[in-house]
């Protein structure tokens, strides 16, 4: 299981989530460009000091990222796109151990051609007056149920 960022626009929410790999030894991808400048010292500010203990990989570009994922199909399984564009509720999809779970940027989620790319859309259901929940927090929703489904907590 993996979480992917998606050209993402806050450094704390992109923090946040690494914080989140780390404390789930789930690797994270992220996709640049960055809305922000990516570099150690912003991501130690954002990440704490959880840094050292996350595994991620930083992308160039979707590009990049789609050819890395070929190249390593044992790691990199379905790509699961979180959208409000969705119709299947999270809850009832059946999540897999290599799965890539998807998140958009927090400003405009992501381009049509991604969405054709991937594998399964899937959304949170909420309020229908309400626009969207935040990325780092749907993410915790989302991989939570991930990795229950899974039984891919990290054991005691």
């Amino acid at each position: 299981m993996r979480l992917a960022l998606f050209q993402p626009d806050i450094p704390q929410n992109t923090g946040t989530l690494m914080r989140l790999c780390a404390c789930v030894d789930m690797p994270i991808d992220i996709i640049e460009p960055c809305g922000f400048i990516f570099n150690e010292k912003a991501m130690r500010r954002a990440g704490m000091d959880y840094l050292d203990m996350v595994d991620y990989r930083r992308h160039d570009s979707w590009q990049d990222f789609l050819k890395y994922r070929e190249e390593h199909p044992e790691e990199y399984g379905r790509l699961v796109l979180m959208t409000t564009k969705a119709s299947q509720p999270y809850t009832d999809f059946q999540f897999r151990d290599n799965d890539i779970i998807l998140m958009g940027r927090e400003s405009a989620g992501v381009p049509e051609d991604v969405h054709q790319t991937v594998d399964a859309r899937i959304i949170i259901p909420m309020n229908e007056k309400a626009r969207s929940i935040n990325v780092a927090v749907s993410a915790v929703m989302v991989v939570g149920e991930a990795l229950r489904q899974t039984n891919g907590f990290p054991k005691k």
